[in-house]
């Protein structure tokens, strides 16, 4: 079982081809551009996205804690409805984001799937980091916090080259998505915050 997130791994060979190479490259930047796109809709503090760091976490301490890759796109459709709702129907998504991801921490180490030994507590560590980042962002004033926030999702697109160059944990789409939508996210964060 624990091949499913070790370098070691075997990573799905990209299809024989230009275009299936094109396409796999492609949607998880595509699929970025848009969820940037609903994220900057209606925009005034760079504060409001401070869920989205908390996410950001979220989804690699989904697979971490359950050892297989797909969980990540899980953890994001479900962080991505509860930052919608937060948007548009006034749900305060952060403290659901922070509740699945104490979830994520007991079923871990309740797995019986114990290896490789590094992938929870880095990822717990991340999450830990993240979460307190997006949770302070909120209690700081729209400058201060918008550019934590926006310091925070370019940090965290680092982790997300760093996690797609060595295969680790999620699989390269998600890594690549994760990169490209922490990047243009923080841009339109820092524009927001230093024009407001």
């Amino acid at each position: 079982m624990d091949a499913v997130l070790t370098h070691e791994s075997p990573q799905h060979p990209l299809p024989h081809g230009r275009a299936g190479t094109w396409w796999q490259i492609a949607w998880p930047i595509a699929l970025a551009v848009l969820v940037a796109a609903a994220t900057a809709y209606g925009l005034t503090d760079g504060r409001a996205v401070a869920p989205v760091v908390a996410a950001s976490g979220l989804v690699y301490l989904a697979a971490a804690a359950t050892q297989r890759r797909w969980a990540a796109w899980v953890a994001f459709g479900i962080a991505f409805a509860l930052i919608t709702l937060d948007k548009f129907a006034d749900l305060d998504a952060m403290p659901w984001l922070l509740a699945l991801a104490g979830v994520l921490l007991v079923v871990g180490p309740a797995s019986r799937r114990t290896h490789p030994w590094w992938a929870l507590p880095l990822q717990t560590a991340a999450m830990l980091v993240l979460g307190a980042t997006a949770v302070l962002a909120l209690q700081l004033d729209p400058t201060v916090g918008g550019l934590l926030v926006a310091a925070a999702l370019l940090g965290h697109a680092a982790w997300d080259i760093q996690h797609h160059r060595t295969g680790r944990v999620v699989d390269h789409a998600l890594a690549r998505f994760c990169a490209v939508l922490d990047v243009l996210v923080a841009v339109l964060v820092g524009a927001v915050t230093l024009t407001a």
